[in-house]
């Protein structure tokens, strides 16, 4: 991954963040990191644990923020859930997966987030 495409990213994460602040969450870990891989964000959203994707796209135009995260990545982002919970003892946890899409192009910024995206 080039150095530009690795500080889009972290900046679109940031500003994924932020949003979601915004909108109430309460961010409880950032890139959190275990054998299988990486969870974007972990937060709670009321009483319910979230699991969020953050997609940052230079492009026009967004497409479908629900088919930025391909069924193979809802698979790898349910057994990192899977195992967050596991290793921080989160049985019976109510959990969803949102995704967060965020769009840069023409400089101007647009966050688009779903909320249960999909399911496990």
């Amino acid at each position: 991954m080039t150095r530009s495409r690795l500080e889009l990213g972290k900046t679109g994460e940031d500003w994924a963040a932020d949003h979601l602040l915004g909108l109430g969450y309460r961010i409880v870990e950032r890139n959190y990191r275990c054998p299988l891989g990486e969870i974007d964000v972990v937060a709670t959203d009321r009483d319910c644990l979230v699991f969020v994707e953050i997609k940052t796209r230079r492009a026009a135009s967004m497409g479908q923020v629900k088919e930025a995260v391909t069924v193979r990545k809802q698979k790898k982002l349910v057994q990192l859930a899977r195992y967050y919970l596991k290793e921080h003892k989160k049985d019976g946890v109510r959990c969803r997966f949102d995704v967060v899409a965020v769009n840069t192009a023409g400089g101007a910024r647009r966050i688009e987030v779903v909320r249960d995206a999909f399911t496990a």
